[in-house]
């Protein structure tokens, strides 16, 4: 292994041990608070949340709009990681100036952030997986997507769930339904939901929106952003017979 290869192979042993460690007393404490917090929330809010994330589900499954970036083959994986990072750099700004915009809007802009954020995170993962070679015109791999979405953005169970997935990935990708709208997009919507609501809440406050705007997607994108480096470096190098046990 090289010396950068190595390096990677460290940082994933953290990650995998980080998605695989059982969920904590904390977790367990803020999960709880989440649900109480979720009965409080103006069922408004909550409509829009879920319309927004499951058309945009349904847009990764069955759309085109967002496969406008082809595979980049014969790359070493530096080469590829320094153009994943500079997209994720460019995204992350992207995201807190938009959140800090809705976010100074009050409470009809920041409801527009929900649907705003979630299609720069939909568009980074598919220049994410193109970067690292992988082509999202196969429906299997935008439920990869949707699956690293998961791990970002979901409770310590369900990543485990999910986590296990990815890991055998060429085998469970054979046992994928050709017909994707078996897809459990209100599980991927309710984890999701449950995920952002407290720090997105937030943001719909009066004089602190914009703040709060910039910081959380700042933040999320980041987090999304590294659990897709090491979800695609992970297959990546066991395809290329370079990850060692």
């Amino acid at each position: 292994m090289t010396p950068y290869q190595d390096t990677v192979r460290t940082e994933l042993v953290r990650w995998q041990q980080a998605m695989q460690k059982p969920p904590s007393a904390l977790g367990r404490l803020s999960t709880s608070v989440q649900r109480r917090i979720n009965r409080i929330i103006p069922r408004r809010i909550h409509q829009v949340i879920t319309a927004t994330i499951k058309q945009m589900t349904r847009a990764v499954l069955f759309g085109a709009d967002l496969l406008n970036r082809l595979p980049e083959p014969g790359l070493t994986l530096p080469q590829r990681e320094a153009k994943v990072v500079s997209r994720i750099n460019f995204y992350r700004k992207a995201s807190a100036a938009e959140g800090g915009v809705t976010g100074a809007g009050g409470l009809l802009l920041g409801l527009a952030d929900f649907p705003l954020l979630l299609g720069l995170k939909m568009k980074l993962l598919f220049e994410i997986a193109a970067l690292y070679g992988y082509s999202s015109r196969d429906y299997r791999e935008r439920v990869y997507i949707l699956y690293v979405f998961q791990l970002a953005f979901s409770s310590q169970e369900r990543r485990q769930a999910v986590y296990e997935f990815i890991t055998d990935w060429p085998e469970h990708s054979r046992q994928l339904p050709d017909d994707i709208n078996q897809f459990d997009w209100l599980t991927f919507q309710q984890e999701y939901r449950d995920y952002i609501d407290l720090v997105k809440m937030a943001q719909l406050i009066p004089g602190i929106g914009a703040a709060v705007g910039i910081v959380a997607n700042y933040q999320l994108v980041s987090q999304l952003g590294r659990t897709a480096m090491n979800a695609y470096r992970t297959r990546w190098l066991q395809e290329n017979k370079l990850l060692l046990s």
